[in-house]
């Protein structure tokens, strides 16, 4: 049975809007972030999907336990980060559409935190809010058949990916299948569908908008409860997701420096290459700007020159 929803005009408006910024994105080769860049947006991802959870540690306490550094911090709370770092390093090995993939997950996640991680529940829960219940979930013994029909929407009905991944996050949240980690769950697994069609969304740091809008997020899936469909969560996301992917092509399209052009052209070409080459990539700087920064790279040992004239090319020394 395919859950229930509505295509209205706001969700059209997003859909066309985040379609034209990942054909942007795709335009100018920037659907895959640096090495650098991609760290920076796993320690984002990490640090505010658990900070929406109520973990206490900062990104800088994040960044030191993914570089194996020591951290002074709650034991929970840095377990939860050594988990998430886990799961994130391997998210493609995981299968969107497979429920055993899903539980695998959890039992990363989750691992140490809960007991029988990686298992649905088999107690009620509610869900909270001012000391009243704002959300009972489904009874546990119907849980198995609602993930079981969730699944099958996501591997067989025909839907864009874009709607797909709201969908199964609101009626994931909705079913709440475990006793803890269903938040970080439903955000890990939108991630995972998302990526799957359009590979910008692997390094996209989409939680910490959510992050800081949680009376907003929490408030679509409380509406979207009480309007017996997804469509006010699905709107939601689909306008975090839109934020994420503007704030991703202003920061590609701010101006460089020319050490900075330089980092990140080395950071995807291990090969030799020409002045046309790297500009190629950087499409809107001069012939002059590109000689520029190859002979500072040059200078600066990060490159080494071969050839002259219009047979020279560069090399990487690392």
């Amino acid at each position: 049975m395919e859950p229930p929803y509505e295509i209205n005009a706001a969700i059209l408006r997003l859909i066309s809007s985040i379609s034209i910024k990942i054909g942007e994105i795709n335009a100018n080769y920037i659907s895959k972030p640096s090495p650098q860049l991609r760290k920076q947006n796993k320690i984002k991802t990490i640090h505010s999907s658990l900070q929406i959870e109520g973990n206490s540690l900062s990104e800088e306490q994040v960044t030191a336990i993914i570089e194996n550094k020591r951290v002074i911090g709650g034991q929970k709370d840095i377990l939860e980060v050594q988990n998430a770092i886990l799961v994130y390093d391997n998210i493609s090995s995981f299968n969107p559409a497979s429920e055993k993939s899903f539980l695998k997950a959890h039992k990363i996640l989750m691992r140490n935190l809960v007991e029988k991680a990686g298992e649905y529940r088999i107690a009620s829960v509610g869900i909270f809010k001012d000391s009243k219940i704002a959300h009972l979930a489904p009874p546990p013994q119907n849980v198995q058949y609602l993930m079981k029909e969730l699944f099958n929407y996501i591997k067989n009905y025909d839907e864009i990916a874009l709607i797909k991944s709201c969908v199964f996050h609101y009626e994931m949240e909705f079913i709440h299948p475990f006793l803890d980690g269903n938040g970080r769950m439903g955000r890990l697994w939108q991630t995972l569908i998302l990526s799957q069609e359009y590979p910008v969304f692997e390094n996209l740091p989409f939680e910490t908008l959510i992050n800081s809008t949680q009376n907003e997020y929490y408030e679509a899936l409380e509406n979207s409860d009480k309007n017996g469909n997804s469509t006010e969560f699905i709107e939601y996301m689909l306008n975090v997701l839109e934020k994420s992917l503007t704030e991703l092509l202003n920061f590609n399209n701010r101006t460089l420096t020319s050490n900075e052009r330089l980092e990140y052209f080395l950071s995807l070409n291990k090969k030799e290459f020409t002045r046309k080459d790297y500009m190629n990539l950087f499409k809107e700087i001069s012939t002059s700007t590109a000689s520029r920064d190859l002979l500072q790279g040059v200078e600066n040992k990060k490159l080494i020159k071969i050839g002259s004239k219009n047979k020279t090319k560069y090399k990487p020394t690392t």
